[in-house]
């Protein structure tokens, strides 16, 4: 009998040795690193390809600022404030006066690869191509790089955009894919709205569209044509840059009004399909 009291005394004693050495197995288990991981949301593969992107697009960026002349690239700057841009303009003027082609080219591939890569402060480019090219052909640029950028920026997040909206807005994004869900019939309407109104940011439409099943060409008709009511206030803004005090004064209760009632013109189809269906 003392035999076998030692012998299950010893298999006792192994139990916590064992249990040890299984939640040190656990710990090196892949699910226990891929839990580790998700905090940050990419893949190595993920934020290396995102990387290589973004390498490109700043070399070729760099590259037409080096053809500048000197004294207008040791001027150049982002603008955070209305006071940066009016200096910026002034920089600008001439050299946009005397080489049309290159500051094209030059403010087309910025203004992309700001909405492309989500950097803040197009608002202020803009405004830039009001004051330099007047509204007809302001609008124009304005239009079309925001619609090429947030193109850009679709297939970006098709790529790898899940883990940036799942880690980011997780709840609306939830929201999003289910309001999407139930207007796939009348989608542009819905997405011509969210376009043309401030009731969601830009950067989640044009990260969140790719991950909740939007057609390309529903984005592209949407952000093309949403895009021009704001774009026209903002570029009609940059004519009068030197009344304009901050970027807060664009959207005043009278405007936000404005673009809503255009909004609600073009959801109003939705909403009385939905009507229908329902009596």
């Amino acid at each position: 009998m003392a035999a076998a009291r030692i012998l299950i005394g010893d298999i006792g004693n192994n139990r916590p040795i064992m249990k040890d050495e299984e939640n040190a197995k656990e710990d090196d288990s892949p699910s226990s690193k891929k839990l580790k991981l998700e905090r940050f949301p990419f893949t190595r593969w993920e934020f290396a390809a995102a990387l290589g992107v973004f390498f490109v697009f700043s070399s070729g960026l760099f590259c037409i600022y080096l053809t500048m002349p000197t004294s207008v690239y040791v001027n150049l700057k982002l603008p955070r404030t209305v006071s940066d841009l009016r200096l910026l303009k002034e920089n600008l003027a001439t050299y946009a006066k005397d080489y049309p082609a290159q500051f094209i080219l030059g403010y087309c591939s910025t203004y992309i690869f700001m909405q492309t890569f989500m950097i803040p402060g197009t608002i202020f480019m803009s405004l830039l191509a009001g004051a330099l090219f007047g509204v007809v052909r302001g609008l124009f640029l304005v239009v079309f790089n925001a619609t090429a950028g947030a193109s850009s920026c679709f297939f970006l997040s098709k790529l790898i955009g899940r883990p940036i909206v799942n880690w980011l807005w997780p709840e609306k994004l939830r929201v999003f894919q289910a309001e999407i869900a139930k207007r796939r019939e009348k989608l542009l309407n819905y997405m011509l709205f969210l376009r043309v109104t401030p009731t969601l940011p830009n950067l989640f439409i044009n990260l969140a569209s790719p991950i909740v099943d939007i057609p390309f060409h529903v984005f592209f008709l949407a952000t093309l044509l949403g895009l021009i009511p704001a774009s026209y206030i903002t570029v009609r803004a940059g004519l009068a840059l030197g009344d304009l005090k901050s970027v807060k004064d664009l959207y005043d209760f009278k405007t936000l009004s404005m673009l809503f009632l255009i909004g609600s013109i073009i959801i109003f189809p939705t909403l009385l399909k939905r009507k229908r269906i329902y009596e």
